[in-house]
């Protein structure tokens, strides 16, 4: 089986046969997943993997089966957040096996089938769309109640896979609440009317700081930009997540800020957001 390549010039029969067998491991695969959700953001920098990371952790730790597909595939950060090392297996019937984060939670990434984890990524749209389809229909995910797949910032390639590659796949839309944020957000919603994604909602993000030495509450990006942009679309308003350095300090030691902070504020955030998750789903 030919992982990520380009492979080399096979006959238009060939090829035609190779799809149909991919499209059918596809299908089974997304046949013993119940919901799938891709979380998306309209620019870079507002915390979307943090978002997808923290959501996969909270529905876990409810006792649900979780997948992880890292699909940002030219900044897979997904595995040096959660502390994952090493490279994807392979199993008896040569599928690829994921990462084992804990009982209740699988990871697939890019990074964990490279050997130089600094190496960059130079691809074109039909290798992206290849891989992402590769990422579903190739790794042994087993049964799983949720399957969340963290994509790049934007309306590019990997977004675009996902809704024509999962057809009841569902959109969580993550912000920030100042204005240029909130501008780009709008045409991530755009972007789901117009290729038939369903929205499930959206999630501000970074919204509101207390200061750790004498507790005032301050707006650093400001506050409510997000739920506003929910109502005017006619979109679910999921929550909003404080901002928290000690977010960033775990992510960037690959330890889960959940399991370390398990009463702060993020956490319950994030818990109340995975409740929504399970009621409405």
């Amino acid at each position: 089986m030919d992982y990520i390549s380009g492979g080399g010039c096979p006959s238009s029969a060939k090829k035609k046969d190779q799809h149909a067998e991919q499209d059918a491991s596809v299908k089974g695969a997304l046949g013993k997943i119940k919901h799938k959700f891709i979380v998306m953001s309209g620019k870079g920098g507002v915390g979307k993997s943090s978002t997808s990371v923290n959501l996969a952790v909270a529905l876990a730790g409810k006792g649900y089966q979780v997948g992880l597909m890292d699909v940002d595939l030219h900044g897979p950060d997904i595995p040096r957040m959660l502390g994952i090392k090493g490279m994807l297996g392979m199993t008896e019937h040569q599928k690829l096996s994921p990462m084992k984060y804990s009982d209740n939670l699988k990871v697939v990434s890019i990074e964990s089938l490279m050997s130089g984890k600094d190496d960059a990524i130079i691809w074109r749209g039909p290798v992206k769309y290849s891989a992402i389809k590769q990422f579903i229909g190739d790794v042994d995910w087993g049964e799983l109640d949720y399957l969340i797949i963290d994509s790049p910032p934007g309306t590019g390639d990997e977004p675009l896979t996902i809704a024509q590659t999962i057809s009841d796949a569902q959109a969580i839309i993550v912000t920030t609440p100042q204005e240029v944020s909130l501008a780009d957000v709008r045409k991530s919603i755009s972007f789901c009317k117009t290729v038939k994604l369903d929205i499930f909602g959206l999630i501000e993000n970074m919204s509101g700081y207390s200061c750790p030495h004498c507790g005032e509450h301050i707006d650093l990006f400001g506050s409510g930009g997000g739920e506003k942009t929910a109502s005017d679309a006619g979109i679910l308003f999921l929550g909003k997540i404080p901002f928290d350095q000690k977010v960033v300090a775990c992510g960037d030691s690959g330890c889960a800020f959940q399991e370390t902070y398990k009463d702060s504020p993020v956490t319950l955030a994030f818990n109340k957001i995975a409740d929504r998750m399970a009621d409405l789903s």
